[in-house]
């Protein structure tokens, strides 16, 4: 067994300096990291001063020390990096959301994923969160019966200041549907063990980045948007998004309705988890009869919250991700996982800016308006 696992990261952004810190706390160590920024460069130097740098994904691939990879560069560049890994190595790999930002990356990548001799785990953190950890453990144990209804409302901060402001528009991000919502959509298809047949929404920017202009052009990624999602068994979801609302008690809300009960999954967002008005994780059970809720505070070990911004999900993360590296568990979020999800982003996307439903495909990979 390999008393030490070793890592080479690509992308050192937010989200890879997130990784770095939480698998820094798993034990494991950070060897090589490629990062053409050189201001990128010099943060990572406080977290893993020895690191070295390469200038190439290639020149990554041939390192012979790794045992994996993490990938979390801009959302544009995974489909691509992908596909050289995949023709270059057989490394275990944990690549960041979204999978892919193109449409017609999906059918490409699951071939080549299918045919690749290593794990591959997608990064959906919100999954690992320990409230919708409890919270899903409650919805198995039948709290609320057979799940008819799930809300999903996130009301947050804007998009994040990030390297060549290639968040700010759609053609690199694939959307804010796709980029920041196939979490969401993800744990749609989770909570429901259930495929879409049709998605609608509706969406609009209308707060945020209105002024900025970059290279000429001003930013077009949504700031909010509502949207709703009929599964095949007849369950429906609703995701409920507000980027300008930071102020919120809980970032994210999550809700399932039952033919007994409700479960509530409340989540704080960074300035009240860290901040002096701290607000604690809660479940809250509040069945039909007898009438009255039920809550579960959860806490969180404070050097997981401290190692990231997603109420100690990262760390969770890498914690199963590890487990899949010493052949101790399979992959809990998989190439397919993260591909519908991606879809699921798309086709609300599409409904959107259309007004029109959009269907979904039998096998998920596209859809019809």
């Amino acid at each position: 067994m390999v008393d030490q696992l070793r890592f080479g990261i690509l992308g050192c952004g937010m989200m890879g300096r997130e990784h770095i810190r939480n698998l820094l706390l798993t034990g494991a160590a950070v060897d090589v990291i490629v990062e053409p920024d050189t201001g990128m460069r010099e943060k990572i130097l406080s977290l893993v001063p020895h690191v070295r740098f390469l200038d190439s994904l290639g020149a990554l691939l041939t390192c012979k020390e790794l045992d994996a990879l993490v990938i979390a560069t801009p959302n544009y560049q995974h489909g691509d990096q992908l596909l050289e890994i995949f023709a270059n190595s057989s490394l275990p790999i944990l690549v960041e959301k979204p999978l892919v930002t193109q449409l017609d990356q999906v059918a490409v990548i699951r071939q080549a994923a299918s045919e690749y001799p290593g794990p591959i785990w997608v990064g959906m953190e919100y999954r690992f969160m320990p409230p919708m950890q409890n919270f899903r453990q409650q919805l198995r144990d039948g709290a609320i019966g057979d799940l008819k209804m799930l809300s999903i409302r996130e009301h947050r901060y804007p998009f994040l200041k990030k390297v060549a402001d290639w968040n700010r528009f759609n053609h690199n991000s694939g959307g804010t549907l796709v980029e920041k919502c196939c979490h969401f959509f993800d744990l749609m298809r989770l909570i429901t063990a259930d495929e879409p047949m049709r998605i609608m929404a509706s969406a609009g920017q209308d707060v945020n980045h209105l002024r900025e202009e970059y290279g000429g052009e001003v930013p077009d990624v949504l700031d909010n948007a509502f949207a709703i999602v009929d599964f095949c068994s007849g369950q429906r979801a609703m995701l409920d998004l507000a980027m300008f609302a930071q102020g919120s008690r809980y970032e994210q809300e999550v809700c399932a309705v039952g033919h007994r009960g409700k479960l509530e999954c409340l989540i704080p967002g960074p300035e009240l988890l860290w901040g002096d008005q701290q607000a604690s994780p809660t479940v809250v059970l509040s069945p039909r009869s007898p009438v009255g809720p039920i809550e579960t505070k959860i806490p969180i070990d404070a050097a997981v919250l401290d190692a990231g911004s997603h109420t100690g999900a990262a760390y969770y993360e890498h914690v199963g991700f590890q487990k899949v590296l010493r052949g101790d568990a399979e992959v809990e979020v998989t190439v397919e996982d993260g591909l519908r999800a991606v879809v699921m982003g798309m086709a609300a996307q599409q409904a959107a800016a259309t007004g029109k439903t959009a269907l979904m495909v039998d096998d998920g990979f596209g859809f019809e308006i």
